[in-house]
């Protein structure tokens, strides 16, 4: 399966993934919200950044998934604090997914960037930052 996955423009996490030094892309919810169970070993990510330019610019393969079950916050919070290596996430980040009930982490390696290319979202009236689309193909504009 084949992901649209918004990524953090300010915190350039695109940027880092493409190097190498971020390896988890991280999720979170008060309850079990796309991407949870969503996300196989294998599947491939197409990362878009957040910031309207509407644009995938690289790709992942999966190589890694932890979907967790019902946090207490502290729990959640350690759990992030644990990872950040992997995670790198900026103070604003971690206030953000720190301290959620669920946690997603999607581990990715092999990031390379990609010949830029549009998304067609005609099919995705509510917008998210996580798109499961099935084949990159049938979003592609153009």
């Amino acid at each position: 399966m084949d992901h649209v996955v918004y990524v953090d423009a300010k915190a350039k996490e695109l940027d880092k993934l493409v190097e190498g030094v971020k390896k988890i892309i991280i999720r979170g919810a008060a309850g079990r919200k796309v991407p949870y169970g969503k996300v196989s070993v294998g599947d491939v990510l197409y990362f878009i950044n957040n910031n309207a330019e509407g644009e995938i610019r690289a790709k992942g393969r999966v190589s890694n998934v932890f979907n967790s079950q019902k946090l207490l916050k502290s729990e959640s919070v350690k759990l992030v604090q644990e990872n950040q290596d992997k995670l790198q996430l900026t103070d604003a980040q971690f206030a953000r997914w720190a301290g959620k009930r669920y946690i997603i982490f999607i581990e990715v390696d092999t990031v390379e960037t990609v010949e830029p290319f549009k998304l067609d979202k005609k099919d995705y009236g509510n917008m998210d930052d996580w798109l499961p689309v099935g084949e990159i193909a049938k979003v592609r504009h153009g």
